[in-house]
């Protein structure tokens, strides 16, 4: 008997779980990175990360504590690979 494969839905709440307070990169529908450390995602793609930085035509242009991104603003968000 197999089982069948995880929905949509169920893949990407563990991809979710997998971020969660791991490095990210969130690419705004305007272009503009933020780079940090996934600390909330809500089902309205509402992002909080910790450490973050603002990354503008791939130059760093600010650092922030805390940063709320608005989901409406947000074009994808990745796994980023920890910096040695």
């Amino acid at each position: 008997m197999s089982t069948a494969p995880p929905s949509r839905k169920e893949a990407l709440t563990s991809f979710i779980q997998q971020i969660h307070g791991r490095p990210v990169v969130v690419k705004l529908n305007s272009g503009v990175d933020y780079r940090g450390v996934l600390a909330c995602l809500d089902g309205y793609m509402n992002i909080a990360l910790e450490q973050t930085e603002e990354y503008v035509n791939g130059q760093l242009k600010n650092k922030y504590g805390d940063a709320f991104i608005r989901g409406n603003n947000v074009l994808y968000i990745s796994t980023q690979k920890r910096k040695l």
